[in-house]
């Protein structure tokens, strides 16, 4: 495994490690209905936090790895940003056609400080630059505004309108559809928009 550590001017993207710290951040964020409400699933418990984690693990040891899972830190939290404790997780998720889906989830405490903006930003560099994939993906719940914001700041387009989706609660609720091709993106440095 070649582990992947992404820096920002605020936020370090890299991967999780099997710790107390670790699952008990994961356990906050994804335990947390309110954060958990735009997500296809509902609010996990501490002992499927650690679960996943250790899965999250096994994907990065693959042969041919497909699926990035990552711990998103805030560079001020730790003098070495691998200790510093996870405020959120950002992925990508690999299709097999030079494309992925590209996801971010951060904590309650963090939003609206521009972090998601950043974290997209990063994922972007790193999939269209070192994984040299030409188009990402990102679903988006219609009553997600903030996250409709980032997207659209960062340059990705509506793809699909609303639809029936599986919701956290196991409802159906509509989500937009957002992509953009490695040609349209600068390429250059992170640019970080207003909300997020």
């Amino acid at each position: 495994m070649v582990p992947v550590r992404l820096t920002g001017p605020r936020l370090a993207v890299r991967e999780y490690h099997h710790t107390e710290e670790d699952v008990d951040a994961l356990h906050a964020l994804f335990g947390d209905p309110e954060v958990t409400r735009h997500l296809p699933f509902g609010p996990s418990d501490r002992e499927d936090c650690a679960d996943q984690i250790e899965l999250y693990l096994e994907e990065a040891m693959a042969e041919e790895r497909d699926t990035y899972r990552l711990a998103v830190t805030r560079l001020a939290d730790a003098e070495e940003p691998a200790d510093a404790t996870p405020i959120g997780q950002a992925s990508l998720t690999l299709d097999g056609h030079r494309a992925a889906q590209l996801g971010c989830v951060l904590a309650r405490a963090c939003w609206g400080r521009g972090y998601a903006g950043e974290t997209v930003g990063l994922l972007c560099d790193f999939a269209f630059g070192a994984l040299g994939l030409h188009r990402l993906t990102a679903r988006v719940a219609v009553d997600n505004a903030a996250s409709v914001k980032v997207l659209t700041g960062l340059g990705f387009r509506l793809e699909e309108r609303p639809r029936h989706d599986a919701a956290g609660d196991g409802a159906r609720s509509g989500s937009f559809h957002y992509a953009l091709r490695a040609d349209r993106w600068p390429g250059a440095g992170v640019r970080v928009p207003a909300a997020g």
